[in-house]
């Protein structure tokens, strides 16, 4: 098998900021070693993972012209 240096990435650790100011390091093709990962979104504060708010965006009176329509059937 050929030994190519540019076949693989590199593998380093890598520092993880959480949303919440939590920090852990990992290993990661990421950056370079010694890099931070800031997260705008994380599984402990997204209703993804988290199972929360389940919110219906109104956007341009969709769903407000959709009740008015159908207030009488449900």
């Amino acid at each position: 098998m050929k030994k190519d240096s540019d076949l693989h990435p590199n593998y380093h650790q890598i520092k993880v900021v959480m949303t919440d100011g939590t920090e852990f390091t990992t290993y990661s093709t990421y950056g370079n070693e010694g890099d931070t990962l800031t997260l705008d979104i994380d599984p402990t504060t997204h209703p993804a993972w988290t199972g929360g708010d389940q919110r219906l965006l109104d956007r341009g009176g969709r769903v407000a012209r959709f009740k008015k329509k159908f207030e009488g059937i449900f």
